[in-house]
Order: structure tokens, then sequence, then C-alpha cells
């Protein structure tokens, strides 16, 4: 077999035998592009990003952390389920699915795709490409729901899985525009903030589509997983003169927190976990965290507006799935919790990374930059709970700990003093200061005016 058919072999077998023992039987996944980034991983750690085995860090996570604001990254998202949809009622199919209105949704146009339950509640998310008058490519890290969607109706459309087949790399920070037009060799200005066209890089098609996860002007490469060694060393070789950084796993989310963004299975789990549409791609095992649920997994549900996902005029009157539901809450003056920032307090993160220096009970260990997995730690403002922090990290940008938290709109003023509760239930847990901050944690560079660069 070639490349793609052994890469596209390995993919299905991971999640056919996704529950089985590592080592014994699933067998080891690896990006596509795994023999440009091996030349340097120096450290020669992985860490899984859904199936797929990236290296944990380059040059070290603190240098990577901060490549998107001092000059760019590399990174790595071919992780991302990646389906195409197409068929004369794709883009019916897709509207229902998802919040947002897509009667004006141009070729080549990127737009969030929010798909919600009955209930309301964020069953998954992720970015959807307009590739053709009937065809669209949707990226998140679980496709499965809109795949089980699909299937339940009648709908004349079809989707194809093709994430073994092509790869995604994200080029972010304020030399992503002179990386990407070096690897293309053409002026990629005319691309606007959430747009996308195809290019070439040493004949090789390529989708350039302009995003902004990290908060900053960012583009991502979108092509064919056989290409993949190739497009990545010559991306770090034309970044090499402006500074560029190849991002590792351990550096990968902290940029969203930075950014405000929520992240799926991170910041919230996804409604899809009750259905036959849970994602395959989600690790095993509960959440970790001070945050103890009272109405089970539901808790750590969220509804749009809470994520900063919900509408600035109100519930629209178009039929989607979830609709009534948001109606409904809206009536009743939902939601009364909103997403806003928390900036801990030095001094109280100091004592929990120094606690093994000292005496007494050790708390839980703070790992830098963040934690790998879910953590939903409570908020309390006079002993009283009134929200859940996620994604603690160490921010090096910022010089400080932060996280998002999911409040109630009563505390949610800048510069309100706020404690979390650090630690599991049942461990010598510490009270952590806390204020509330404006979301996002630095300015939004995402729409930057490249003419002018």
């Amino acid at each position: 077999m070639d490349t793609a058919e052994v890469q596209r072999s390995t993919y299905e077998a991971v999640l056919r035998l996704k529950d089985a023992p590592f080592i014994a039987q699933r067998p080891a996944y690896f990006s596509p592009a795994a023999a440009a980034q091996d030349e340097s991983n120096h450290l020669a750690s992985f860490g899984a990003f859904a199936q797929t085995l990236l290296p944990l860090e380059y040059t070290g996570w603190v240098e990577e952390c901060g490549a998107h604001v001092a000059s760019c990254y590399i990174g790595d998202w071919s992780s991302l389920h990646k389906v195409v949809v197409r068929g004369r009622e794709a883009r019916a199919f897709l509207a229902r699915l998802g919040m947002r209105d897509l009667s004006r949704f141009e070729h080549g146009q990127i737009k969030h795709h929010v798909q919600l339950d009955d209930n309301g509640w964020v069953a998954s998310e992720g970015v959807l490409c307009r590739l053709a008058e009937e065809e669209f490519l949707y990226t998140a890290g679980s496709a499965d729901w809109l795949q089980w969607q699909l299937s339940r109706g009648s709908w004349d459309a079809e989707v194809e899985d093709v994430s073994p087949d092509r790869f995604i790399f994200g080029v972010q920070g304020p030399a992503a525009l002179d990386v990407v037009e070096r690897l293309t060799g053409e002026n990629l200005r005319d691309i606007g903030f959430s747009r996308s066209r195809m290019s070439r890089i040493a004949g090789v098609p390529v989708r350039v589509l302009r995003t902004g996860i990290s908060g900053e002007l960012g583009y991502e490469l979108h092509g064919p997983a056989g290409h993949a060694n190739e497009i990545w060393s010559a991306a770090v070789e034309s970044g090499h003169p402006l500074g560029i950084r190849q991002l590792g796993l351990r550096s990968q989310p902290v940029q969203h927190i930075e950014a405000g963004i929520a992240t799926n299975g991170l910041d919230y789990l996804p409604a899809a976990i009750l259905t036959p549409g849970a994602p395959r791609q989600f690790r095993r095992g509960v959440p970790g965290g001070s945050f103890v649920p009272e109405n089970g997994v539901t808790d750590y549900f969220r509804k749009p507006g809470e994520l900063g996902w919900g509408f600035r005029r109100g519930v629209p009157d178009r039929d989607f799935l979830g609709r009534d539901a948001l109606a409904a809450d809206a009536a009743g003056g939902e939601p009364r919790r909103t997403l806003v920032g928390l900036r801990w307090r030095a001094e109280d993160v100091s004592g929990i990374l120094t606690a093994a220096l000292g005496e007494g009970d050790l708390p839980d260990p703070m790992e830098l930059p963040r934690g790998r997995g879910p953590a939903f730690d409570q908020v309390l403002v006079h002993g009283r709970p009134v929200g859940v922090s996620t994604g603690r990290t160490l921010s090096v940008n910022l010089r400080a700990t932060i996280s998002l938290c999911v409040i109630d709109r009563l505390h949610a003023s800048p510069g309100t003093d706020v404690v979390v509760l650090w630690g599991r239930p049942g461990t010598a847990q510490r009270e952590i200061r806390a204020t509330v901050t404006a979301l996002p944690f630095k300015p939004d560079r995402r729409r930057t005016d490249v003419s002018t660069l």
C-alpha cells in the first residue's frame, strides 16, 4: 500500500479498536507529517490529540506558547475530524443542523457551525467551509453528531469522512502572512477573514483559509496527506528567517484561552455524548476539578449564550434544531450565566506550585502550562457558588494564570473578586483568589488589515 492507503487503513483500525488496550491491540496513529516533525522532536515525547499522537514539545513549551505573539508558529490540527457534506440538499441539512444562518454563504467562506440538541445544549461545533455549490467541508473535534443526524433523515445529501486523506496545518502570528506567501509564491492579501481559496505549494494544490484560533493574524493550510511531510518542512524552512516555531501539543490549547475561545470537550462537554452521535474521538474518563455536579452530566453541558455564541438580536424566526428550546429560554430570562475571563492571584498560584517544598497535606498539582484533560473548578463569592472555571492555563504572554468562567451575570463585571476552589473533592483543597476580566485577555488581531502590511 502507498502512504495514503496506510494512513487511512490505520485510521480506520484506531476508530474500530478505540477501546482496546493501546500497547497490545490498538495501532499507534501518527500525523501524516510525522516524519518531518520527528526531525525536530528533540525530546521524542508524544501525546494524544484525539486518536493521533503528536510531539508534546519541539524547543520547549515556554518558547512555543509565545510564538503566536512574537513571530508565528506552525501547528498540526490534522487530528480534527474532517467530513465533506455534498448533495442537492446539503446546505439545507446543514442550515437545519446548525444555529447560524447559511442563506448567504459564499464559495470559500468559513462559518462557525454550532450544533444544538433538542434541549438547546451545544451538541457539537466546528468550522464549516463552502467548497462548491453543493459541497461543504466540516472540521471539528468530532463530526459524529453530524453524521448521525444525517442518517436519521431523508436528505438528498451524503457525507464522506476524509480525515486521514487531508492535513490541516495552522500558521498563526504576526509573521504568518509572510510565511504563507513565501510558501505559495503568490500574494494572498485578497483572502479576507473567514474566507479561503485554492493555491499551490511546490505544485501541490492546497486550500488557504484565513482563521484566527490564536486571536492573532492566522491561516490554515488544507492539503493531501501524501504531501504533508514536504509541506511541513517547507513551511519551517520558509519561516526560519522570520522566527517561526513548531507548536507542540502541550502548547496548542493555551492560545484558545488567551483568545477567549471555549473548546469542545475541554471547557464543556457536548450534549452529543448521551446519544448514538457521541464523539468517538474524545478521551475516556471523568472531568477533574473541584466542581461537583448536582444534576449529573448535564451540569457539564452549556447553552450557546453561555459560551459567547448567542444571538445579538434575539432568537431568529427560522427553523434549526434546538431553536424552540432557545426561544423558551429567552422568554424565561435565560441564559443567566455568561462567559468571562478570570485572572488568578499569582501568590495563591505560587502556593500550589511550591506546596511540595513545604509541610502539610499536598493539594492537587498544577500541570504547566495547563492540564491535558477537562477540569471544572467551582467559583465562589462569599462562599456561595456563582460559576464554573475551566481551561486554567499559565500564559507566558500575559505573565499570569488565567481561565475561562461561566458565571452568574450578577458577578460578571470586570474587576469583580471571586475565589476559585482548587482540587478535587477529598483532597487538600485550596482557595485561590481571582479577578473577573473581559474577554479576550489580549487584543483581538484576527481581522488585521493585511493590505497595509
